[in-house]
């Protein structure tokens, strides 16, 4: 909040001849504004002390102030402007449409003298005389963070960015990104994985996907499905970056016994020359999952049957994986239903597989309706993946 402080000096001369002010008053001001127009800076000191003593109603102190604030602006002298302020908003007599700019240079005097606590309170009671300001928003966001405030800070910095959504005006990706990490830093997780969704909504780069992505991933990371779930919609969005992000998805569904998937996606990662075929790690699995994929495929059509004829959900859901694994999304989805018509299976995780399933199917409609069935701790996985699907043409 660097703008420097403007000139309050009201023409003292016609305010002298108001009745709001007695004789001594009159004379004693116009003295200094007329000090001050000679650029005599000498006298409108002597003036300024004059006018000062002189003053008795609260309007001829807001008018003196105002004359001394003129000084300590042409002089650059601070020390004057920043009690010049302070005397005009003690006065009481400040016209209302003066307030907020008044607030606003005091904070900004404040703070550059590094007095934090007193630059908050000033920005905050500007932020209330000009609620739609969106860089002192911001600016006192970053005081609110310094004075160890981070949820207060988060929530100024969420206010700034829906106003300019409300104006119809593009939001910074930095905006975005600054909330976003005062809210990890401060272990904010709602708030963070909130703002990872509106960061992607905005700004869908494939670093964006990937950390929105990771952040949700971490957030349930004692659930393993859930973690799949995630790096599918890395690679969907086409965030994988790195043999590392390669190698822990392809384990993770590896350890799920979903290999036609782990082949998929070693093969791809092979194809972008990410991932290194000749090193020990990944040409062992690469190997393995491609032996026991081509033994799922026997078999899966008996499993379908068989899982269609349960009574419960349970093996259709676990039949629907394997089809979703080997990419036959269609039958995926009907499975899917199936399990969630049966029962007995988790809805969390039958609906965003079965939204999944669909999305690559390309069945927008239904694979957002999935998605918005989704409760409970999935709900915001959920969340993420319509957001990825809003972007599909």
């Amino acid at each position: 909040m660097a703008a420097p402080p403007v000139q309050y000096a009201p023409a003292a001369a016609q305010e002298a001849q108001t009745a709001e002010l007695n004789k001594t008053e009159r004379a004693a001001l116009l003295a200094f504004r007329n000090g001050l127009e000679a650029r005599d800076y000498s006298a409108a000191t002597s003036a300024m002390n004059a006018a000062q003593s002189a003053a008795r109603s609260g309007y001829a102190r807001y008018l003196a102030s105002a004359l001394q604030l003129r000084l300590g602006v042409e002089t650059g002298n601070i020390g004057l402007q920043t009690t010049a302020i302070e005397a005009m908003i003690g006065s009481g007599a400040v016209p209302a449409a003066e307030l907020p700019l008044l607030y606003r240079n005091q904070a900004a005097l404040i703070q550059n003298a590094g007095r934090l606590d007193r630059t908050e309170t000033a920005l905050a009671r500007y932020v209330e005389l000009a609620p739609n300001d969106t860089d002192a928003l911001l600016a006192l966001a970053q005081v609110k963070n310094d004075r160890k405030k981070p949820q207060e800070a988060v929530a100024l910095l969420d206010r700034a960015i829906d106003q300019r959504k409300a104006a119809g005006q593009p939001v910074p990706e930095s905006w975005y990104r600054r909330a976003l990490s005062l809210a990890l830093q401060n272990q904010m997780l709602p708030q963070a994985l909130r703002l990872s969704r509106a960061l992607v909504a905005a700004y869908p780069s494939a670093v964006n996907w990937r950390d929105a992505a990771l952040i949700h991933r971490d957030a349930a990371r004692a659930d393993q499905e859930a973690a799949i779930d995630t790096w599918r919609l890395m690679r969907s969005a086409k965030a994988l970056a790195g043999e590392r992000d390669y190698l822990q998805f392809a384990q993770s569904l590896d350890t799920a016994g979903l290999a036609s998937e782990t082949k998929a996606v070693l093969d791809e990662g092979v194809a972008a020359k990410m991932v290194d075929p000749r090193k020990a790690a990944f040409k062992e699995l690469i190997t393995s999952s491609g032996k026991r994929a081509a033994a799922d495929r026997t078999g899966l059509n008996a499993r379908q049957t068989s899982a269609m004829a349960a009574a419960t959900g349970t093996a259709a859901l676990r039949a629907g994986d394997s089809f979703l694994a080997q990419g036959d999304f269609d039958k995926a989805a009907a499975l899917y239903r199936a399990a969630i018509q049966k029962g007995a299976v988790d809805p969390g995780v039958a609906n965003t597989r079965l939204g999944i399933a669909l999305a690559r199917a390309g069945q927008r409609a239904e694979a957002e309706a999935a998605f918005r069935a989704v409760t409970g701790p999935r709900a915001e996985l959920a969340n993420l993946w319509l957001v990825w699907l809003a972007q599909r043409a």
